[in-house]
């Protein structure tokens, strides 16, 4: 079992820094999906490390967006994450606003599911259910190749993420599409609140 601060502390430290509904929002979906694949790829002993991460990886982001994942080793030491931690959190931004680059299992996975939580989540909005536990693969196929859709979702860094992990880009795009598939509902309720 890795080392981690409790939920309650992290999710304070993100609202802490973080103020609008769609970061929040953001945090909570890939906490979800990295505790979907911890489990999913038989690392379930540190599915709540993984959680951690992906709750975390953009507090900085929204008061110190020059200065992503620069500010956020600071930020993690008021809660006394681990330098196992607050390394995972600066990789996902290898090759755009960080030097530090994923070399764990868990770092690969946070950089590919990543932007492509951003790409379900814009796809889910234009359902008539506003969901996407009715998405099928192959429309989010037809999403992440049409590039005017949610450009602000890096393709190169969700195809670049695929490669560092071995999969191929529809393997990814289904584990993920299942893996907020399955929090979904959770962070809508925990955002309700």
């Amino acid at each position: 079992m890795k080392a981690c601060p409790d939920r309650s502390s992290a999710l304070a430290l993100l609202k802490k820094y973080n103020t609008e509904s769609f970061h929040l929002q953001h945090g909570l979906t890939v906490e979800g999906v990295m505790r979907w694949y911890a489990v999913e790829l038989g690392c379930g002993e540190d599915a709540e490390f993984w959680a951690t991460v992906g709750l975390l990886h953009d507090v900085d982001y929204e008061k110190w967006p020059e200065e992503h994942c620069r500010k956020a080793p600071e930020l993690l030491a008021e809660i006394g994450c681990s330098e196992e931690l607050i390394h995972a959190v600066c990789s996902h931004g290898y090759g755009l606003c960080s030097d530090v680059e994923p070399v764990h299992l868990m770092e690969k996975v946070l950089f590919a599911a990543d932007e492509l939580t951003g790409l379900i989540g814009a796809a889910a909005k234009m359902r008539p259910s506003k969901s996407c536990r009715d998405m099928e693969v192959s429309s989010l196929k037809k999403k992440f190749k049409d590039k005017k859709f949610a450009a602000g979702c890096s393709r190169d860094v969700i195809q670049t993420g695929a490669e560092r992990l071995g999969w191929t880009l529809e393997e990814l795009l289904e584990k993920t599409l299942l893996a907020q598939r399955s929090c979904e509902e959770a962070v809508n309720a925990e955002l309700a609140l």
